[in-house]
C-alpha cells in the first residue's frame, strides 16, 4: 500500500491517505441489478458513446465478465470484445442481446412536462 502524502498548509501538515482504486467497489455495486440499470442510464445521458461503452463494459465485468456476456447473448467473444471497446458501435440487436445477458433492457421514458 503507497505510503500517506502529506498535504502542506500554511501552519500545519496534515497526512491525508492515498487513493484507494474505486474500480473492485464499483463492480461489487454493479452486481446489484438497480445500481447496473442507474449506470447505465447515467452513462447514456451522458450522451458521450464512448462513455456507454465502458460503463457496458463495467457491467459486463460485474455480471461475470465479457466472455461469460457473449456466451449467454450467443455472440462471440471476439465480436463482444470489439462492440464493448471505447470505439464500439454495436447494433440494437446486439446491444439488447448484451443487455439481456446482464439482466437489463432498454426503456423508454418521457423525459418529463414539456414547457408550452
Amino acid at each position: 500500500m503507497p505510503k500517506a502524502t502529506l498535504k502542506t498548509t500554511k501552519r500545519e501538515r496534515i497526512a491525508v491517505p492515498p487513493s484507494v482504486p474505486y474500480e473492485a467497489y464499483l463492480l461489487e455495486q454493479l452486481k446489484d441489478p438497480e445500481a447496473a440499470a442507474a449506470y447505465i442510464e447515467a452513462a447514456i445521458d451522458e450522451g458521450d458513446q464512448a462513455v456507454l461503452m465502458l460503463a457496458l463494459r463495467h457491467v459486463a465485468q460485474a455480471r461475470g465478465g465479457v466472455s461469460e456476456i457473449a456466451r449467454k447473448s450467443k455472440l462471440t467473444r471476439e465480436a463482444t470484445y470489439r462492440m464493448l471497446s471505447k470505439s464500439g458501435n454495436p447494433e440494437l440487436r446486439s446491444l439488447t442481446a448484451i443487455l439481456g445477458a446482464a439482466g437489463l433492457r432498454l426503456s423508454v421514458k418521457p423525459i418529463g412536462k414539456q414547457a408550452a
